[in-house]
């Protein structure tokens, strides 16, 4: 079984799990994710790989994080994810990417990431959850961090964090890559 296929089957049976555990039927649980019914039934299938978006918003309507979506792994309470396991879900032909490092319930979804973005490109993201905390630290480049559509510059080697219940976007205006870790805290589903 591919990579692909893997990830496929473990996010069909994590979302049908999660969606049971917080008593969900499909009609609220596309309600709340902004997702169409269809959609999720061809995610629970295994018969479709969603766009990270999508991926994003089920997890915060389920109040879990993309890595427990995408798990599929059970093990000891100690999880070491080796480099060739990071997940990445978002790329460009020029280079850009993010990818998931690790990520564990905390109560709610708390995710590690690894970005690239390259000169020129950018990533708008849709508002979180109320309550949802990102934290970003810039090791190469320079980060334009556009929240509620006032920018903030981000040098390489500071760092920024922000409610990310409003729309923001992460961009690179310079003429280099530009790299950071970035850490997303979702609180827990009631």
């Amino acid at each position: 079984m591919s990579d692909l296929e893997l990830l496929t089957q473990s996010l069909a049976r994590n979302v049908r799990h999660w969606r049971s555990v917080r008593g969900f039927t499909l009609d609220v649980l596309a309600a709340r994710a902004g997702v169409s019914r269809g959609m999720l039934i061809q995610i629970e299938q295994a018969r479709t790989n969603p766009s990270i978006g999508t991926v994003v918003k089920i997890g915060d309507a389920l109040g879990v994080s993309v890595t427990t979506l995408l798990d599929y792994e059970r093990g000891p309470k100690v999880r070491v994810v080796p480099a060739d396991r990071a997940v990445r879900l978002w790329h460009t032909e020029a280079g850009s990417y993010n990818r998931l490092l690790a990520g564990t319930e905390a109560p709610g979804p708390l995710e590690m990431w690894d970005w690239r973005l390259m000169p020129g490109e950018s990533s708008p993201s849709e508002p979180h959850p109320s309550g949802t905390v990102e934290l970003v630290h810039v090791t190469a480049g320079e980060l334009t961090l556009t929240v509620e559509g006032e920018d903030h510059r981000v040098p390489a080697g500071a760092s920024a964090s922000f409610e990310a219940n409003l729309p923001h976007v992460y961009g690179n205006r310079g003429q280099v890559p530009m790299e950071m870790v970035m850490a997303v805290s979702v609180p827990p589903v009631l």
